[in-house]
């Protein structure tokens, strides 16, 4: 896989390299392509869900919920373990769980399927088959992302993030099988969004709902690098955004009330932040609301950002003028006051393709109480982020091992699982679990 002019990793899987700083094949000097819904979408409206009051940008922050005594003290870092799930997948991306109850883990597989792990069974039927809908070609394309709704229990509304045949960032809604629970119905699918893209990379995908009731986008900056398309800083472009919208109050969405650039014409009103480069991976506390982005970098470092529960919308991350806590290039000269710094970051000695994780919230292992985990897809680290004061985190590296950390997910008890490009086996790649050593 190409990564500014160079080979990542030896060996066939380097070639599926996903969020990686990859070069673009695209012209030089291209146009950015449009960030557009479908021609026949309906109009968004700027309402709050009917019955529902208007939330704030980000959900009234909860009260944080402390971590042991021995880490408020600046006591040692608990250290973690990987426990291996005894079923192999086909380039597993994400892990998802519907909140039904069901304690089902939903696995995301590249190419375009959904794997259901049920019990102790690997059910052999996808929940879903998007391979029609799906291009896998490039390293950062395929099936990226899935989120249930809030009250998928009642409605049986799900969301996936993927780049679809056309080379487009795609949400698309489904609805549950009203004939088995373990399908997904194809027919019902509606297309929220398609994005279209200059470039194989950058593609973002996660889809997420946030503590607010609404479905959270990333997208990356459309691929090649340096922001090329000029798209981090383009207040009227999806683009190197995230995004917020209210699935509930109109086909395909609204724009929720309180959404920072509602009546500013100079931005898209989907906008919630902008400055991202390609957002692999982010979640939300579930303790406190906190929102966590991993963003891929360029040439140097790699970041974590922090977004406190409670927080209005309107950031911006500073792509492409910073990268990590410097400015960009690096030559370069910049006022980061305007910008939101990120909590962490890490350079080359420590990998090169940062894959974003989430808070520990489980209740198996009570001394990972508010650690929040994540790794590099380059050389397989995984590190932790714990602060007694909430605010100033220590970096800890917990593992290296010989994986290609591709994303984390959590469970209904809240328990965290890592998916893996693990081995030459592309049909035997591996989930695990993290615990406590």
């Amino acid at each position: 896989m190409p990564h500014r002019g160079r080979l990542l990793l030896a060996g066939a899987l380097s070639a599926l390299l996903l969020a990686c700083q990859s070069a673009s094949t695209a012209a030089p000097g291209a146009a950015a392509a449009p960030a557009t819904v479908p021609a026949s979408a309906p109009a968004v409206a700027a309402t709050a869900p009917p019955g529902k009051p208007a939330a704030p940008a980000m959900i009234a922050a909860k009260p944080v919920a402390q971590p042991p005594a021995g880490r408020q003290a600046g006591g040692t870092v608990p250290r973690i373990a990987l426990q291996a799930l005894p079923f192999g997948f086909q380039q597993p991306l994400a892990l998802a769980n519907a909140g039904d109850g069901s304690g089902r883990h939903f696995v995301v597989e590249k190419g375009g399927l959904i794997r259901v792990i049920k019990g102790d069974q690997l059910l052999q039927t996808p929940f879903i088959d998007l391979k029609s809908r799906v291009t896998a070609s490039g390293s950062e394309q395929g099936l990226l992302g899935l989120a249930f709704h809030p009250r998928y229990a009642e409605n049986g509304r799900f969301f996936v993030g993927y780049t679809d045949t056309q080379g487009r960032n795609t949400v698309e809604r489904f609805q549950v099988s009203a004939a088995n629970p373990d399908q997904g119905d194809l027919s019902t699918g509606v297309v929220l969004l398609a994005i279209d893209d200059p470039a194989q990379n950058h593609n973002g995908g996660n889809v997420a709902f946030g503590p607010d009731g609404y479905l959270w986008v990333g997208t990356g900056d459309g691929g090649a690098a340096g922001d090329r398309y000029r798209n981090g800083q383009n207040k009227q472009t999806l683009l190197g955004k995230m995004l917020r919208l209210d699935v509930d109050s109109a086909e395909p969405y609204g724009i929720p009330a309180d959404n920072p650039y509602i009546g500013n014409a100079e931005y898209r009103p989907e906008i919630w932040a902008m400055g991202l480069r390609n957002p692999w991976r982010y979640s939300f506390d579930r303790a406190n609301g906190d929102l966590w982005i991993a963003d891929v970098g360029q040439n140097a470092y790699e970041e974590i950002n922090r977004v406190p529960g409670g927080t209005a919308g309107g950031l911006n991350f500073g792509w492409p003028l910073t990268e990590g806590l410097h400015c960009f290039p690096a030559t370069a000269s910049c006022d980061q006051s305007a910008f939101t710094q990120p909590v962490a970051e890490y350079g080359r000695d420590g990998g090169c393709s940062v894959t974003g994780g989430n808070v520990y919230r489980g209740a198996a292992y009570p001394s990972l109480n508010g650690m929040y985990f994540f790794g590099d897809f380059c050389t397989g680290r995984i590190w932790s982020l714990d602060a007694a004061d909430g605010a100033t985190f220590r970096m800890t590296e917990q593992l290296k091992d010989a994986l290609q950390i591709t994303s984390f997910g959590q469970d209904e008890a809240g328990e965290v699982y890592m998916t893996t490009f693990s081995g030459p086996d592309a049909s035997n790649h591996r989930i695990y679990q993290i615990v406590a050593q």
